[in-house]
């Protein structure tokens, strides 16, 4: 397997100071206006704007939280169907403000500013005010207690996938890739692509996570990003976060697409719902079989094992 040895130093970190901020937010808005045109064109989906669509107060917060390559983007796009709500994928800002909260760089009041402020933006550029404000990033997985406090009425949705499955996907990507270690580019929140460990790898390890292979660092992924989600979400009442299994919901869409619309608000599951999540792979379940050879299983189930048992996927 592709290791990190032998590779660049990892680069310095990008500082999220207000220039930067400023960056990322104009970034942010032309980004995300252009990938709603993507997501809506030839769909009726789009709004006619009235005063209300000027107002970015922001009402029962949607976060969708999931490790990468877990669907938690197939899941985020069938929650925006919904005609009372205004779907954003991974804004840059929160992304890359995750970390500061994280690692408690921000205080509470400068860290909420910024995410109210942020979100706020994005609905009035999308003529969405008044509209429920839903947001899929993984790293949020870290900082749901934040959330909690900055957003009392926020509800949290958590899909979570094999962890074998998302290794195989994970490492088809670039992200944590030692191929990607000279490229030089970087993700919408400002992390370099490459096997440098990022901030959510447990600091004592950060030099076994860059001499790993490429499937260690992305069943490492899964893990920190699951078990995080799970740990926080645990400790807030059950009227307020949902899980759904992925591999429930490829499978049994309909099924799923219920307990979303109970979670949500809505009697009955809104066709828009139901259409969207009827799209499903279901052959994207399993996929490891093929794709882990014996050396490949091992690297995931020493990083992953133990949560895998634990969410019963390993006996």
């Amino acid at each position: 397997m592709t290791t990190a040895r032998e590779t660049p130093p990892p680069p310095s970190r990008m500082q999220l100071n207000p220039w930067r901020l400023g960056v990322l937010t104009a970034r942010g808005v032309v980004s995300d206006r252009r990938e709603r045109r993507r997501a809506t064109a030839g769909s009726s989906h789009g709004r006619r704007l009235t005063p209300r669509a000027l107002d970015p107060r922001l009402r029962e917060p949607v976060f969708v939280l999931g490790a990468a390559r877990s669907g938690t983007t197939f899941l985020g796009s069938c929650i925006g169907a919904l005609p009372d709500v205004s779907y954003h994928f991974e804004p840059r800002v929160t992304k890359a403000a995750a970390r500061e909260v994280y690692e408690g760089h921000w205080p509470q009041r400068r860290a909420a500013m910024v995410f109210r402020s942020s979100y706020g933006l994005l609905l009035l550029a999308a003529g969405h005010g008044g509209l429920r404000f839903v947001e899929k990033n993984p790293e949020n997985c870290f900082i749901i207690p934040f959330l909690m406090r900055t957003f009392p009425d926020a509800q949290f949705v958590h899909i979570v996938r094999d962890g074998r499955d998302v290794a195989v996907s994970h490492a088809e990507k670039p992200w944590l890739g030692a191929r990607s270690a000279a490229t030089g580019q970087r993700g919408r929140g400002g992390q370099a692509w490459g096997p440098w460990a990022r901030w959510w790898v447990e600091p004592e390890r950060a030099g076994e996570f860059e001499a790993a292979s490429d499937l260690t660092r992305t069943a490492w992924s899964w893990r920190r990003f699951t078990d995080s989600a799970r740990s926080h979400l645990s400790t807030i009442p059950s009227d307020r976060a949902l899980t759904i299994r992925y591999e429930a919901l490829v499978q049994r869409p309909q099924e799923v697409a219920q307990h979303l619309a109970t979670f949500l608000g809505h009697p009955r599951p809104p066709a828009e719902l139901s259409a969207a999540l009827a799209r499903a792979d279901a052959g994207s379940v399993g996929r490891w079989r093929q794709a882990l050879d014996e050396q490949g299983r091992s690297d995931v189930y020493r990083e992953a094992g133990a949560l895998l048992r634990e969410l019963g996927y390993v006996e």
